[in-house]
């Protein structure tokens, strides 16, 4: 029996505790820990991203974590259980890295495609974007690690996101964007809170005492902590007020004991303020300390079978079969008789596009790229397939990561690194740190080292690594840095980012240069030396580098045009049975920081596409993308899957779908319009002169397509298996306090599969205009071939029935009849009944 945490007595705390101390509490030490007060046995505790999974303490050269699929697949589940497992699985890990905190789940609504952080939420449903939230919490909380629920509330763009005024009627931030986080907390209780960096109706939400105090504490009755987004306070004295417990990161902006002290002196803030948010910091804190993680932590990463397991079977499970003319597939390991070829094709073949960008990606311990995924595959079983492999199209914003490309002076694949205090022209210059480095990406925001006094950002550091190239051409090299930066090829000047620089998009948040390129005529086989020349922040010409070291990013790639690479791929599939194309976009066109500008896949993959699917006809596309992406050619191709950022096992998962060791079974989380004119938040996205408005009001996602009578190119909770089913023998029971739906589902095919049951309820004659139908609740139910098993789900009243009334500011649930809807996707509904209630009452709280 393990011994019992000593917990703080909070209320003796606040006694002892002088005023600096409560103040110096009530922000960061620094950018992942509370300030700790020893005098008083106060611990520091350990936050660390996050939703994709738990990055621990650094962003350089990080301890490998484990990448779950992203947001907006696991939604594609439709699997509480599995959900669940997947929080436990973050703690377990939250654990290895010492945090006590995990900054998710991220429960922002996906309003519109071009949302640069869309695939870090869940959905465009309130309903199924809190019950992912929810059921991850609960995983995250079971194995007593604190959970923060963020971005509360409308952080659902990317543009100014830390000025943009959100102007938004109440009952839409209550029906849509505010209920995520009212299922979530009701049903699972978060212990900690992460505000947004936008307005809400002219008002910062971190400074809202509307939304902190009448919304959060006195209305919902929730007790956790609440915290700022990084660097998303605004004031000191209304921050305070409004009960912003924790301003992150550390050291404090706002919070400065000087000028705070003065204005309690002054009573501009009251005593009792400061007790008050101390004492949220407090519980923090003690809710931390019931992991029970020890005071030093080295930090560790999880590289077990049993988590490779849990992260394939989300991944499974989160793939959406949309397209599958004439069963194309599964495809078959085996060709007989004789030999079938398969060829593969397409700029994420052979690319990892484990997650989106920003503050969700981290340093992923493995991935498995779809082609590596498929061509394990194949090699089980003494296959008699043959696999082709061409690119077909680039992808890239700027030139690919070659870290896996390069050999080290070891002998190993990537780059070598030196760091010095003198710049490269010092003959006598001396190595202060070195060790070997697995990508050309290297962002040094967090870089430290014994042999750097605190604060100092000057130093300059050469990577080195060698090149051989497969085939003789031209090739480009390139180079985006925030400091300076050459590139040498044999100690050969190939690229200048340093004498001249240009304002670009590199780095987080967009702040570095462009990228300089230039070009070298290489011979293939043959091995060619790179080194970069790099200097720190301060040696940044253009302006003052805000990311600390700053960073380099470098890259390299057969010059070529989209036409030659079309018709080299074009060859490549005229001379396959079948065609794997895997397309989508990535990291660098779907992040935090930016929104994408349109909802396209950029460069020549459209015309890539056209093109094989002319030269054959059995062309199966994979998409992988954490939103919607146009799909002109979707008419033309036989079979469509969505695979979403997989994490670590994302080539693994697309094999087993494609080739039927896993029976799709995902359904899709947000409506796929067929074009961005057809988005809801079309006219009304991103900022217009600091202020968004939010006119699609209720009707987001599938709400509106269904409202205008829009049919989207694929419907929101649709998705395809290799087997059918039956959903059948609906039994509809009601009473004051809930409606329970029994139904009984029915495999009709032959392959062992699972179906997702949706509930959704319609009001018959609405006093106020609402949407069509609404999803209320969701079950699945995994079934072998001819079995049948039931399933109940249960809503309550106010749940299944209630709107915002603006007048009375309340809930209402009218009397009326109402219809229950049985489906398996929002446009197939199978099952009807209806229910009544015979009073209208109004309520407000959880």
């Amino acid at each position: 029996m393990s011994p019992a945490i000593k917990q703080l007595d909070i209320e003796s705390l606040i006694e002892e505790l002088t005023v600096e101390e409560k103040l110096s509490l009530l922000a960061g030490k620094d950018f992942w820990h509370t300030v700790p007060i020893d005098r008083l046995d106060i611990p520091s505790i350990r936050v660390s991203d996050g939703p994709n999974g738990i990055r621990g303490t650094k962003f350089f050269n990080s301890v490998p974590s484990n990448c779950f699929p992203c947001g907006t697949g696991l939604a594609a589940t439709f699997n509480k259980d599995l959900l669940v497992e997947a929080g436990e699985l973050m703690a377990k890990e939250a654990r290895m890295k010492g945090a006590h905190v995990i900054l998710g789940p991220t429960c922002n609504i996906v309003r519109s495609p071009l949302g640069g952080r869309a695939f870090e939420s869940y959905s465009e449903d309130p309903l199924l974007s809190g019950h992912a939230a929810g059921h991850i919490i609960k995983g995250i909380q079971n194995q007593k690690i604190v959970a923060c629920i963020k971005h509360f509330v409308c952080n659902d763009q990317e543009d100014e996101r830390k000025a943009v005024n959100t102007v938004i009627t109440e009952r839409a931030l209550r029906e849509i964007y505010l209920k995520p986080f009212h299922i979530a907390i009701r049903d699972s209780y978060p212990k900690a809170l992460m505000t947004a960096y936008n307005k809400i109706n002219g008002v910062h939400v971190s400074q809202s005492k509307r939304l902190l105090q009448e919304v959060l504490r006195d209305e919902w009755k929730w007790d956790g902590t609440i915290m700022s987004d990084w660097h998303g306070v605004y004031s000191a004295k209304e921050s305070l007020d409004a009960g912003l417990n924790l301003e992150m990161p550390g050291p404090t902006r706002f919070r400065q004991q000087t000028p705070t002290l003065h204005s309690i002196q002054t009573n501009e803030i009251h005593r009792d303020v400061i007790d008050d948010n101390a004492r949220y910091i407090l519980k923090l804190i003690n809710e931390g300390l019931k992991a029970g993680i020890p005071k030093e932590v080295v930090e560790s990463p999880n590289p077990t079978k049993e988590a490779s397991a849990l992260l394939r079977k989300a991944g499974d499970e989160s793939i959406v079969l949309l397209k599958n003319e004439n069963n194309i597939l599964p495809l078959s390991k085996k060709a007989i008789p004789g030999q079938e070829k398969i060829a593969i094709i397409g700029p994420n073949a052979k690319a990892a596009q484990d997650s989106g960008g920003g503050s969700a990606s981290l340093n992923a311990a493995y991935k498995i790229t779809p082609f590596e995924g498929i061509e394990t595959k194949l090699r089980e079983g003494g296959n008699t397939v043959s696999l082709d492999y061409s690119l077909g199209a680039f992808l890239d914003r700027n030139l690919p990561d070659i870290g896996h490309s390069l050999i080290n002076e070891r002998g190993d694949k990537g780059l070598y690194a030196r760091f010095y205090k003198e710049p490269p022209e010092d003959k006598e210059r001396k190595i202060f740190e070195e060790f070997p480095l697995s990508t050309s990406r290297i962002f040094l925001s967090d870089f430290k080292s014994k042999n750097l006094a605190p604060g100092e950002l000057l130093f300059y550091a050469d990577f080195t690594g060698t090149f051989i190239p497969d085939e003789t051409g031209d090739y480009d090299f390139g180079v985006s840095c925030l400091g300076t930066a050459q590139l040498f090829v044999d100690d050969k000047l190939v690229v200048d980012n340093k004498t001249k620089q240009t304002k670009g998009d590199a780095f987080f948040l967009g702040v570095g240069t462009r990228e300089e390129r230039g070009v070298l005529h290489l011979e293939k086989g043959k091995e060619y030396d790179i080194r970069v020349e790099f200097g720190s922040s301060p040696t940044f010409t253009l302006n003052k580098a805000p990311l600390e070291g700053g960073g380099v990013y470098f890259g390299v790639r057969i010059k070529t045009t989209g036409e030659e690479l079309i018709e080299k791929a074009v060859k490549v599939a005229k001379e396959a049975d079948k065609v794997i194309l895997v397309v989508g976009i990535s990291k660098e066109w779907e992040s935090e920081g930016f929104d994408r500008p349109n909802m396209d896949i950029p460069g020549y993959t459209n015309d890539l596409v056209y093109a094989i699917a002319k030269a054959n006809p059995n062309v199966i596309v994979v998409n992988q993308s954490g939103s919607p992406v146009t799909l002109p050619w979707i008419k033309e191709i036989p079979a469509f899957v969505q695979a979403w950022y997989g994490g670590n096992e994302l080539g693994n998962t697309i094999a087993d779908v494609l080739f039927g060791d896993y029976n799709p079974n995902g359904k899709l989380s947000m409506t796929f319009p067929e074009r961005i004119e057809d988005v809801p938040s079309f006219l009304n996205f991103g900022s217009t002169n600091g202020q968004v408005i939010y006119g699609e009001d209720v009707f987001v996602g599938y709400r509106y397509y269904e409202k205008v009578k829009r049919t989207p190119l694929f419907p929101f909770g649709f998705g395809l298996s290799y087997s059918t089913f039956e959903i059948k023998d609906l039994v509809l029971t009601s009473n004051d306090e809930s409606i329970t739906a029994s139904v009984k589902v029915k495999n009709t095919g032959k392959v062992e599969g699972a179906e997702t049951v949706q509930l959704y309820v319609q009001q018959v004659d609405p006093s106020v205009n609402r949407p069509i139908k609404e999803l209320k609740d969701f079950g699945k139910v995994f079934l072998k071939p001819g079995e049948t098993k039931s399933i109940k789900l249960t809503v309550s009243i106010k749940e299944a029935t209630s709107f915002w009334n603006g007048y009375k500011n309340k809930w209402q649930s009218d009397s009326g009849k109402y219809k229950v809807l049985i489906g398996n996707s929002s446009d197939n509904i199978t099952l009807e009944d209806e229910f009544e209630t015979k009073k209208t009452f109004s309520w407000l709280g959880l």
